[in-house]
């Protein structure tokens, strides 16, 4: 038992979850008349190592505030456990996982077209909140997105989400060369340019929606494959991630927007969320909307997509990541070659919650 700054007692029940960094418990409140909470949390718990990563993801929600998009935060705490000290994140539980283990129990097959509009939009309205709110989650996957008992959908693991627009003050030149977030689903600015901003979450959902429909990951890569030819094939390369032709032709278009390799021309979770692959079960509000949406874009010259994040010589990125202290790279294939060196990466320092229950 713990006593919270939320003055609460609470209860760690099983573990049902691990990451590099933290495990997650189930937690119930230790008295029935803690009304505030509810009967069942999920709680991180890290010691010192991984607390920095659970603080971030607690000044990120608090600072979103509510979505129904979005995983509330609960409350935090500290405790000592078997003499050590813990740092205790309190959050929703959901009790039916997280998508990537639900498209696994589909075997492999992925999930029908019309589970993954539904669940596209509401991971887009999520973003939408995130990045109005000037951030960007940084870790949008399968994994990191969460199923609870009414079937909603929400946005989870904040703890790698970073502010845009603004330098992070704790970065230095080693930390530079650092891969944040899932390379699988990195995006091409990400890769060559170390820039993580709102447009590379729209990148990572592409990814996703792939991974939600045929079951497969966006991009063809076998464990223990040459990790800088991945690199290169993202960043450098004009190959785009597969699009699985049994999609709909409105899903197959609503990846082409989210696959665009300059940021600047790829389409905003703002702007997806008035295409029609996920215009459903909208009021009629939103489909008139959505109506004004596609006859402006009907009216305006929309540049055609470029072969590769370099075709464009005019280009200056607007992301402000590239003012961090550390030395530029003359050359994408110097800052791919930084990112794969002799060693092979540690792909789990993502917060990549892996189910035990």
């Amino acid at each position: 038992m713990a006593s919270g700054i939320a003055s609460m007692d609470w209860v760690r029940g099983e573990t049902i979850g691990y990451g590099t960094f933290a495990t997650v418990s189930l937690a119930t409140p230790a008295s029935k008349y803690s009304g505030q909470f509810p009967p069942l949390m999920a709680v991180k718990s890290a010691d010192f190592y991984g607390a920095a990563s659970l603080a971030n993801e607690k000044s990120v929600l608090d600072q979103l505030g509510h979505c129904p998009e979005i995983v509330r935060c609960l409350g935090h705490d500290q405790t000592v456990e078997n003499g050590q000290e813990m740092y205790n994140l309190f959050l929703e539980y959901a009790s039916r996982g997280n998508l990537a283990t639900h498209v696994k129990k589909s075997g492999g097959n992925g999930l029908p077209e019309s589970a993954v509009r539904g669940h596209t939009l509401s991971v887009l309205r999520g973003l939408r909140h995130i990045h109005a709110g000037g951030f960007a989650h940084c870790d949008i996957k399968l994994g990191n997105i969460l199923i609870f008992d009414d079937g909603a959908v929400k946005i989870a693991d904040f703890g790698l989400a970073k502010r845009t627009g603004v330098v992070d003050g704790e970065e230095t030149a080693s930390e530079g060369l650092q891969i944040r977030g899932t390379p699988l689903y990195m995006a091409p600015e990400s890769v060559n340019n170390n820039e993580y901003g709102s447009q590379a979450d729209v990148w990572a959902l592409g990814c996703a929606v792939v991974e939600m429909f045929s079951g497969k990951t966006a991009w063809s890569f076998k464990e223990g494959s040459n990790f800088m030819a991945l690199l290169m094939r993202i960043g450098v390369g004009d190959e785009l991630p597969r699009i699985p032709g049994d999609l709909s032709e409105e899903g197959r278009d609503f990846l082409s927007k989210c696959f665009v390799k300059d940021p600047k021309r790829r389409w905003t979770a703002e702007m997806l969320l008035s295409h029609p692959f996920v215009a459903v079960d909208l009021g009629h509000d939103d489909h008139h909307q959505r109506e004004e949406f596609v006859v402006g874009l009907k009216k305006e010259k929309i540049s055609a997509s470029p072969k590769g994040p370099f075709d464009f010589p005019d280009w200056v990125s607007e992301s402000l990541d590239s003012q961090t202290q550390y030395q530029p790279f003359d050359s994408p294939d110097e800052r791919i070659g930084n990112l794969a060196n002799d060693s092979f990466p540690d792909w789990s320092v993502t917060d990549n919650w892996v189910t035990v229950r």
